[in-house]
């Protein structure tokens, strides 16, 4: 097959026409209103809550910012544990750290790449305070499960719902579960406002807590109540928010014909496997990992990821490490016994996966993998 010259890359962020986004960041030269809940913040929030299907919804500038100010204003005594996936992003274990829990991990499950709900009861001890699941590649965890331990525990429940942005289950919004969600809205992201984080939760006493927390613990000209801190987001990440909130359905869809046409196509090539939609549930379509089987494929996933930089394919090994492999990590929980997620993590790739891509790269990306594994 002929090589093209264009780079494919994993992603690449969604931008709205330049002149909607330029007027609607006129309105911050009227105002001088930079940051500190502005206008186009409560805009944004706004049209947030309606869009999410949630009761209430604090933004932050960065999703991690958001973490960490979720779990202070869960009030979770220090050292408590913090039952958690290894197979996310590093922010995640940082946030919980970073607040004086301690993260305790449990195996996935190899279907949707979630954390295993079967695992969970036997992690619990007199120090268990929450569960932290993640929506891997914006898949819903077990909810009811979860739900259901949680309650019978007495726990709190966290989700990092980062890559779940728009996500439905039976109808409604991913982001009503648990005692508080956390999305990501990062710019190579579903949907993004440069940078930015929202939590939604369902209890109007997280609101005040969460808008004290991302401001100091400012209450007053004088007064300051909590050790907070400084997670604002500004106009100009509201802007973009406003304006590309406009163009998320779109996206999704396209993004949505992107990956049925990845399906398609690597059905027929052995050793290569992928999750299908979930029943009852209304995907994003945020990201496209597959899993290689080496011993059908006949290569290994780091042979495929190298090999297809000579196409000018750039994938993505996420998430790979482990959490518990990484140098921070790795001398106090590196030994735990983590079959299914070391399995999976040692095996996947994302594949390129945004709107605007071509569906003749699409094939051209399917052939690739194809021609390697010959």
């Amino acid at each position: 097959m002929q090589k093209i010259s264009e780079k494919i890359m994993v992603t690449k962020s969604f931008l709205p026409p330049f002149e909607e986004y330029s007027k609607e960041i006129e309105k911050i030269w009227e105002t001088s209103w930079l940051t500190n809940m502005g206008p186009l913040h409560e805009t944004f929030k706004n049209q947030l809550e309606k869009y999410l299907k949630v009761e209430y919804l604090t933004l932050a500038t960065n999703g991690h910012l958001a973490l960490e100010i979720g779990l202070k204003a869960l009030d979770l005594p220090k050292g408590g544990e913090v039952i958690t996936t290894p197979f996310t992003f590093a922010s995640t274990t940082h946030a919980i750290v970073n607040s004086r829990l301690k993260p305790v991990f449990c195996d996935i499950e190899t279907k949707t790449y979630n954390i295993d709900v079967e695992k969970i009861e036997a992690l619990i001890t007199d120090k268990t305070v929450a569960i932290m699941p993640v929506h891997v590649f914006g898949n819903p965890c077990n909810m009811k499960k979860i739900e259901t331990i949680a309650k019978k525990y007495k726990l709190k429940i966290f989700y990092d719902a980062a890559h779940a942005f728009g996500v439905e289950v039976e109808g409604k919004g991913i982001g009503t579960f648990g005692d508080i969600s956390m999305f990501s809205l990062h710019a190579t992201k579903v949907f993004n406002s440069i940078e930015g984080g929202v939590l939604t939760y369902n209890d109007l006493q997280l609101q005040k807590k969460l808008r004290l927390l991302k401001n100091f613990g400012i209450t007053g000209p004088e007064t300051v109540e909590a050790v907070g801190l400084n997670c604002k987001m500004n106009e100009f990440q509201a802007a973009m928010g406003v304006v590309n909130l406009r163009y998320i359905d779109e996206q999704i869809q396209k993004r949505k014909i992107v990956i049925d046409r990845y399906r398609k196509n690597l059905k027929e090539i052995n050793g290569i496997h992928y999750i299908e939609d979930l029943e009852n549930v209304k995907h994003n379509y945020s990201y496209f990992p597959i899993i290689i089987d080496e011993n059908i494929f006949g290569k290994t996933r780091d042979q495929l990821f190298d090999e297809l930089k000579e196409y000018n394919i750039f994938t993505r090994k996420y998430f790979y490490p482990l959490i518990t492999d990484f140098d921070c990590y790795k001398e106090e929980y590196g030994q735990i016994e983590l079959p299914k997620a070391k399995y999976i993590s040692n095996r996947v790739l994302t594949l390129p996966i945004y709107g605007d891509l071509a569906i003749e790269l699409v094939d051209y990306i399917c052939d690739a993998i194809k021609k390697i594994g010959e």
